[in-house]
C-alpha cells in the first residue's frame, strides 16, 4: 500500500455533520435497552443530589462509550460528535459524567453491582451467552460436564498522589487491586459474573467469601439446576470463607494448596503405582501403547481440608497432585543427597469434583485452564481498564462495575453476529463491529446508516443489527 497521488493534493476539514465514528454503538446500544439497563439503573440506583440525576441515561452513556474504546472520563466526548446527536439522545458531557462517578458512596457501587448482575442474566436470555448451541452446530453442554467459575484478582497499575487506596501489593506494582469471578463453559467463552475493587496493599483473599457467594448466586441463577459449578482458585484462596461459600452454595471446588507439613504428608502416603503419566509440556503419545510419555505424573489420595477445624468446617474431597522432575535436584541426588521432594517438584490442588466426572487427570487438566481468567484481565486492561481515572476509590469501584457490564454487552454482539466472534476478545469485536464509520441521510422521515462499501465483517455487522432490530417478543396472555 502507499498514498494515492492521482490528486495533487490532499486535505482535511473537520466539518461534515452527518459522520459517526463508531455506528456499531446503534445495535450495542439498542442491545443494552432490550436487556434493560437504563431501567435497572433507574430503579436501583439513588445517587443523590443532581449529580444522581437520569442516572440510568447517565450510566449507558458509561457503558456506550467503554465499548466504543473510551477509558478515561475524557474520552466520553466520544460520543459527542458528527451526527451522533442524530442517532442517540441524552449523551452527557465528559464532565457530567465525571461529577456523577464522583457522588458514588459504597453502597451505590453496591447497587450498581446488583444492577450489572441483573443486567447479565437479561443479556443471557436474549442472546444465549452460556449453555447453548452456536450457529456453527455445537452441542449444548451435557449435565456430565461443569461449568467453570474462575476466580481471581489482579493489580490495575496506577500513577499520581491523588488515588484513594493505591498501593502496593503482591505484584510490586502501584495500583488499586481487583477481584474477578468468570463463567464459561464447555461451548462458551468467559464472561464476568461479579467483580469488586479493593485497596493495591491488600491481602488477595480479602472479601473472597462474600464475592464468591454473590459469584455462585448468579451462575446458578444464570444456568438453571444443571449443570455443577466448579469454583476453581489458586493457592491465595484456599481458606475456609472462599472455600466454604462456594460449597455452600452448592459448588464444587478446585483450589491449588500450598506445600505445609499436612499436605506433604498426605503426598507420602501415595504410593508409587498410582501415578499416572500425562499430556505436559514436550510430551509424545504413544500410539501403540495408548499412552502419553512423559516426565510429568499425576495421583491424587483422599483428603479432608481443614480437618483440624470445627466438623460444621471440615470439607471432605480428594487431594490431586502433579509432579515432575527438579532437574537440580537429580544431580545432587546422584551424590546421594536425595529424599522424595528433593527429586520432585509437587503441584498440588484440592477438588470437591465427582470423580465420575472428573477422574485423575481430567481433574488434574481442567484445574490447570484456569488461568483462562488472565486473559479477561489482559482483555479489561486494553479496555476500560487501561485506567482508573478518577482520585476517589469509590468512583473508580463504579468505573470497574460499568467497565465489566460494556465487556459483558460486548461479548454478547459477539455471539449475536455468529460463531466467527462468539469467542472474540473485546478489541476484535469493537475493530469489527463496533468502530465501524457511517454517513446519516435522511429520507422520508427515515434515517438510514451508509457504512463502508466492502467492509470485510458486513455480513457479521448486519447479522447484529438485524437480530437487535427484530420486534420484541409477544408476552403471553
Amino acid at each position: 500500500m502507499k498514498l494515492s497521488h492521482t490528486s495533487r493534493s490532499i486535505s482535511a476539514v473537520f466539518d461534515e455533520p452527518n459522520l459517526v465514528s463508531s455506528a456499531g454503538l446503534v445495535p450495542e446500544v439498542a442491545l443494552a435497552e432490550a436487556a434493560g439497563l437504563r431501567g435497572l439503573a433507574e430503579e436501583h440506583l439513588s445517587v443523590p443530589t443532581d449529580k444522581g440525576a437520569n442516572a440510568g441515561l447517565k450510566v449507558t452513556s458509561l457503558v456506550a462509550g467503554m465499548v466504543a474504546g473510551a477509558d478515561s472520563i475524557e474520552d466520553m466526548a466520544v460520543l459527542r460528535h458528527g451526527g451522533m446527536s442524530r442517532i442517540f439522545a441524552h449523551a452527557y458531557a465528559p464532565s457530567t459524567l465525571g461529577s456523577f462517578l464522583r457522588a458514588f458512596a459504597f453502597g451505590h457501587v453496591r447497587q450498581l453491582d446488583a444492577i450489572a448482575s441483573r443486567f447479565l442474566i437479561a443479556l443471557a436470555g436474549m442472546t444465549r451467552l452460556l449453555g447453548a448451541a452456536d450457529s456453527a452446530g455445537s452441542a449444548p453442554q451435557t449435565p456430565t460436564e461443569y461449568a467453570l467459575l474462575d476466580v481471581d484478582d489482579t493489580v490495575i497499575e496506577v500513577h499520581g498522589h491523588a488515588k484513594q487506596g493505591a498501593g502496593f501489593g503482591y505484584s510490586r506494582v502501584r495500583g488499586l487491586n481487583a477481584l474477578l469471578a468468570t463463567l464459561s463453559t464447555s461451548a462458551s467463552a468467559p464472561i464476568i459474573v461479579a467483580q469488586r475493587l479493593r485497596k493495591g496493599s491488600c491481602n488477595s483473599s480479602r472479601g473472597a467469601k462474600r464475592l464468591v457467594g454473590d459469584a455462585v448466586a448468579t451462575a446458578r441463577r444464570l444456568l438453571g439446576p444443571e449443570p455443577v459449578v466448579l469454583v476453581r482458585m489458586d493457592s491465595a484462596y484456599y481458606g475456609r470463607g472462599a472455600i466454604g461459600a462456594a460449597v455452600a452454595g452448592g459448588a464444587a471446588v478446585s483450589v491449588t494448596v500450598r506445600m505445609n507439613p499436612q499436605i506433604k504428608a498426605a503426598i507420602s502416603g501415595i504410593g508409587e503405582t498410582a501415578w499416572t503419566t500425562i499430556e505436559y509440556t514436550d510430551a509424545v503419545f504413544d500410539e501403540a501403547g495408548a499412552r502419553w510419555i512423559s516426565r510429568a505424573e499425576v495421583a491424587e489420595i483422599a483428603f479432608t481440608a481443614f480437618a483440624t477445624g470445627k466438623r460444621s468446617e471440615q470439607v471432605a474431597g480428594r487431594l490431586v497432585v502433579r509432579r515432575i522432575p527438579d532437574f537440580n535436584a537429580e544431580q545432587n541426588a546422584a551424590a546421594g543427597q536425595g529424599t522424595l521432594f528433593d527429586l520432585w517438584r509437587f503441584h498440588a490442588f484440592f477438588t470437591t469434583a465427582d470423580p465420575a466426572v472428573l477422574d485423575t487427570v481430567a481433574a488434574d487438566k481442567t484445574h490447570r485452564a484456569h488461568a483462562i481468567i488472565e486473559q479477561v484481565h489482559a482483555d479489561l486492561k486494553s479496555s476500560a481498564l487501561a485506567h482508573l481515572p478518577s482520585g476517589k476509590f469509590t468512583a473508580n469501584a463504579a468505573w470497574l462495575v460499568l467497565a465489566v457490564i460494556a465487556f459483558n454487552l460486548t461479548r454478547a454482539a459477539g455471539t449475536l453476529s455468529g460463531a466467527q466472534l462468539a469467542k472474540a476478545t473485546t478489541a476484535t469485536i469493537r475493530r469489527k463491529l463496533i468502530n465501524v464509520p457511517a454517513r446519516l441521510a435522511t429520507s422520508g422521515r427515515r434515517l438510514t446508516m451508509h457504512l463502508p462499501q466492502g467492509w470485510p465483517w458486513q455480513t457479521a455487522w448486519t447479522q447484529l443489527f438485524d437480530r437487535v432490530s427484530d420486534p420484541p417478543a409477544a408476552l403471553a396472555s
